[in-house]
């Protein structure tokens, strides 16, 4: 669909400085990304500018210097660390000659190369269409002109109507595949909610070890590596906490400053798996010297997605590379808000699970419900969900149960007044006068 030169693996790297630009794309970054993509680098060509050069994005100069570059190193694809108008990586195609890569493409093919689940697939492919159909008209350039005489008149915007139809048709189809996964989804969801089952979701820069502390909490085998995006499709594993019950952990993708809109919109479904988590694992790199400005980054998408109200526990990952030791920090309301450990090493693991027993037994509650003899589908459901730590009936064939479970669905359970419920928060001698052990 697209006449461009093939691309390959060796790449030259332009990183340009905005000095007036407050939030500045990060080189180091950038090449760790051109890294995880699998692309060589040749040469890297830094640039000032006040502003972006409307038809080059640099400057005449500048573009002559990438250009010999290009020539020099024999290089297939040049990238750029910013976002490229289709008009400007049209005009530098044609100088260099070679294919044009802005950061949004880049990181498209990352993702390209790490999606492994037919969701994600269907995700990456969206969203490259979403791309796609912005600069669908780079590749038709020789069917705009409208000639004069007979036989010389081209088709003109007909051929990029009809492409335009094609990729919006795919679109549609996409998009309609990924609602049902997405209601797949949402009936899991539901089925945990139903059987009060929380879920803790791990969050985090990209490369911040979520995936190694994901495997070291749960004994699973999700690929982690030290590259940019290893993660891509969502996994979820049930674990289980003493004196909690069971929790369902899910590792998500990892985020990046500036992500690209068409992959938050394309990744919606799966970042719901965030929004409705109960709890969120914010994983920060803590020998990283970027880390506050990652932190803010990572909260900016939250904010975006609309997990910013769910309350966090930040865990600051790779501490055996600084000089601290695995530790706790509190709030000040005495609530551990910060853990520090190495998940790789697997020092201060019984740190976080010691702070997520702690936290979900601060929102659950321990002690009695007594149940008429006819609330026995209340009864199957307390024993569905684990809630059940033992049983006692009494002459009149009530249910005495001992219960550790949320309060909040106490108070549901005491608010219907069908269900004839009451609860003790202790059990005293003279109610458990005549009670028999159930058998």
């Amino acid at each position: 669909m697209l006449e461009r030169p093939d691309s390959g693996e060796r790449a030259v790297l332009v990183h340009v400085n905005f000095p007036s630009e407050t939030d500045q794309e990060d080189l180091q970054e950038f090449i760790e990304l051109v890294r995880s993509a699998g692309a060589v680098q040749v040469a890297v060509i830094t640039a000032t500018r006040p502003s972006p050069e409307p038809r080059l994005f640099v400057g005449q100069g500048k573009a002559e210097e990438i250009l010999a570059a290009v020539q020099a190193h024999q290089a297939d694809v040049v990238i750029f660390n910013h976002a490229l108008r289709p008009s400007q990586e049209r005009n530098l195609e044609r100088l260099l000659s070679c294919r044009v890569l802005a950061r949004t493409g880049l990181i498209l093919d990352i993702f390209a190369q790490r999606a492994r689940s037919f969701e994600g697939k269907l995700q990456v492919e969206l969203a490259q269409l979403r791309h796609l159909s912005t600069r669908l008209v780079r590749g038709w350039t020789h069917l705009e002109r409208q000639k004069g005489g007979i036989g010389l008149r081209g088709p003109g915007e007909t051929q990029l109507e009809s492409d335009r139809r094609m990729i919006n048709a795919r679109i549609k189809m996409i998009n309609k595949r990924l609602d049902k996964v997405g209601q797949q989804r949402e009936q899991g969801r539901r089925a945990r909610s139903r059987a009060e089952v929380p879920t803790v979701s791990v969050v985090g820069y990209t490369n911040a070890g979520k995936s190694t502390l994901f495997n070291a909490l749960t004994g699973a085998h999700v690929y982690a590596a030290d590259q940019l995006f290893a993660t891509l499709d969502p996994t979820l594993r049930r674990i289980e906490l003493p004196s909690v019950g069971a929790l369902v952990l899910a590792d998500t993708v990892g985020f990046i400053r500036h992500l690209p809109h068409d992959l938050v919109a394309a990744f919606r479904a799966t970042l719901e798996e965030t929004c409705q988590a109960d709890l969120l694992l914010h994983v920060i790199d803590a020998h990283d010297a970027e880390r506050r400005a990652h932190i803010e980054q990572v909260n900016a998408v939250l904010r975006e997605i609309g997990a910013d109200a769910i309350p966090q526990l930040c865990v600051y990952n790779k501490v055996d590379l600084t000089q601290d030791e695995p530790h706790a920090e509190r709030n000040g309301e005495g609530v551990i808000d910060r853990i520090w450990l190495s998940a790789l090493r697997g020092k201060g693991l019984d740190l976080l699970t010691s702070a997520l027993t702690e936290y979900f037994q601060g929102v659950q509650v321990h002690g009695w419900l007594r149940l008429p003899p006819q609330a026995g589908a209340i009864r199957s459901s307390l024993y569905q969900t684990g809630s059940v730590l033992s049983e006692r009936v009494d002459d009149l064939g009530r249910w005495w149960i001992e219960v550790r479970m949320p309060r909040c669905d106490i108070d549901r359970l005491l608010g219907d007044a069908a269900s004839g419920c009451e609860y003790h928060s202790a059990i005293s001698a003279d109610l458990l006068a005549g009670t028999a052990q159930a058998s």
